[in-house]
């Protein structure tokens, strides 16, 4: 067997072929492998490349989400390659097949948005057909862009077969000007030029540097907040989320994976003995200690339920308080991912973490080890670094992930609260219902200084989809105005949004939540120090307003978008598909 390592290039793999028991494992593939009425099974498999020998041994799935259409995961497929190999050298019968991804930097800011978070569905719907209908044993799953690693985890809690997951890795920085710059700077330098303070050819310039090669957004995005999130749940192989995806260790990291899998299936450790309440809790925990994104509050919830672990948000809520914001990272700080890497990665984070009595050291992970004893072999973070704040001199004392809730949200709203020097706003309600018209109102110049800009009906059934806003909170800081205009949505926000602004409202508008009760000229107060949001009117004015209000005709009525917009949960709840809506 193999153990982990930490970064190096040096490790090779033992073989580990048919060491694995098909009698002690009681593996599913034995309805493949077993009776005459199988061997149609057998001859299928057989044109695929399996022979006499590869019917002994457990047969493991390397779901791949490789896809052209965005550098996330331009490079995933040689990934899957080496993951296959893994899995064979360690003694089982692997087959790579493939899933769909969105590119949320491409689809952002049109109605293409309204597909990424559905997305995440037909991710983990598809792999689990995949393995379910292929009896397969075990899985591999390696994901990049934001709504694959939450998928991939969905559908590894819900089949409960043993599995690793894999994260691409980070794309490194452009460089303009000798500066670093990324996927947000694009998107404000849009917002910069419209204003007149970055001519054409400045935003040509941006355009051709900020992605330089394969990987995920470099910041702590959602994609690379996700990658933690796993990594602290135990799913992934310890420095998966921090490794850049074009360190040679990638490759490595996926053999190790293919290997593990097949050690997982002889020790019968599952995604539920992993992905546990206290796992969760380790999650929530590196998230508000890194300032992830406010997806983790859709993702984690989601993923909890696939593995029947009660999480709500008053779980983050009371992990948050007692965890400090420590890292220096965009999109309200300096660094990005690799430059964590460099600095010593989530496991040097984790260490630091665990010994501060903030983790739980006794949680289960994929390389048959313990937190505790899986940290126990990590180098802690470097001397002199400078990503990573001592947890005496925090950024924050708190996590910056905050629940919101009030007459305006009473399931909540989220809010991201790093890098704001203001935490309270009251202010006058511009209000939108498609962030299309808010687009061009902020265009336009009617938002300015003291506004309260609210997008609704954009929320999971109102949208659908719950598109992300980076456009707009990216038009607001391009424009000079972060700190100066709140905005609030029953949408959600991109990993690289930052801004005073709240997303998640729930009830959304579509089901007649009091975000589609407001009005132009409302007053709203906003107080991240008491987490309320409160609308100012008496409550005989809202109750004529709600036995107004009428539901708007759903957008779209045939295809995912209209399946998705009848069964999807509140975004308080994951905004997921296969919850009490859907019975």
């Amino acid at each position: 067997m193999i153990d982990v390592i930490w970064h190096v290039r040096l490790c090779t793999l033992t073989e580990r072929v048919n060491v694995v028991s098909e009698k002690d494992l009681r593996h599913k593939s034995k309805v493949i492998s077993e009776g005459v009425n199988r061997v149609p099974n057998r001859s299928m498999l057989r044109a695929v490349g399996f022979t006499d020998e590869d019917f002994k041994k457990p047969m493991i799935g390397v779901a791949s989400t490789w896809s052209e259409v965005t550098p996330c995961n331009v490079h995933i497929d040689a990934l899957a390659r080496d993951a296959k190999l893994g899995a064979a050298e360690g003694g089982g019968a692997p087959m790579i097949f493939n899933t769909i991804m969105v590119a949320d930097g491409i689809a952002m800011g049109h109605e293409g948005m309204s597909y990424s978070l559905p997305s995440r569905e037909v991710i983990a719907d598809s792999i689990e057909t995949v393995v379910g209908a292929e009896a397969l044993d075990a899985v591999v799953a390696i994901g990049g862009c934001d709504k694959t690693t939450p998928g991939c985890l969905i559908s590894m809690g819900r089949m409960n077969v043993p599995g690793v997951y894999v994260y691409g890795g980070t794309i490194k920085p452009g460089k303009l000007d000798g500066k670093d710059i990324d996927i947000v700077n694009s998107f404000e330098a849009v917002g910069q030029y419209q204003s007149g303070k970055l001519d054409e050819e400045g935003l040509h310039k941006v355009e051709c540097s900020a992605c330089p090669g394969p990987g995920s957004c470099g910041g702590m995005y959602t994609a690379n907040t996700m990658a933690a999130a796993a990594e602290a749940l135990g799913m992934s192989i310890p420095g998966s989320s921090s490794t850049p995806a074009v360190d040679d260790y990638k490759h490595q990291e996926c053999r190790q994976a293919g290997d593990l899998t097949v050690q997982l299936l002889e020790k019968d450790i599952k995604p539920r003995d992993i992905m546990t309440k206290k796992a969760f809790e380790n999650a929530i925990t590196v998230v508000m200690a890194l300032g992830g994104s406010t997806n983790a509050f859709l993702h984690l919830l989601a993923i909890a339920r696939s593995v029947d672990v009660d999480l709500t948000y008053d779980d983050f809520e009371r992990v948050r308080k007692n965890v400090p914001h420590i890292a220096d990272l965009k999109p309200s700080g300096q660094y990005v991912m690799e430059d964590l890497f460099q600095a010593g990665g989530v496991p040097g984070v984790m260490k630091l973490l665990l010994e501060a009595g903030l983790l739980h050291g006794d949680c289960m992970t994929v390389t048959g080890k313990t937190i505790a004893e899986n940290l126990a072999a990590a180098e802690p973070l470097k001397e002199g670094q400078k990503v990573i704040f001592p947890l005496d001199k925090p950024i924050k004392p708190s996590g910056p992930l905050i629940v919101m809730k009030g007459n305006l949200a009473p399931e909540g709203g989220v809010a991201k609260m790093s890098g704001q020097s203001i935490s309270h706003f009251e202010g006058t309600i511009k209000v939108y219902d498609s962030e299309a018209d808010a687009t061009k109102a902020i265009e336009a110049g009617e938002i300015v200084e003291g506004d309260v800009l609210v997008i609704r009906y954009v929320g999971p059934k109102g949208g659908p989809g719950m598109p992300e806003m980076l456009s707009i909170t990216a038009m607001i800081v391009g424009r000079g105005l972060n700190g100066k205009v709140a905005l609030m949505t029953d949408g959600r926000f991109s990993g690289g949004s930052h801004g005073f602004v709240i997303g998640h409202i729930a009830p959304e508008a579509a089901v007649g939540g009091p975000i589609a009760l407001i009005k132009n000229g409302d007053k709203v107060t906003i107080d991240a120090d008491t987490q309320e949001i409160n609308l100012h009117i008496d409550e005989a004015e809202f109750e004529k307003r709600k036995q107004e209000w009428q539901p708007k005709p759903p957008r779209f009525t045939y295809g995912v978008l209209k399946k998705y917009a009848k069964l999807v949960s509140s975004s308080a709840e994951g905004a997921i598909t296969d919850g009490k809506e859907a019975d």
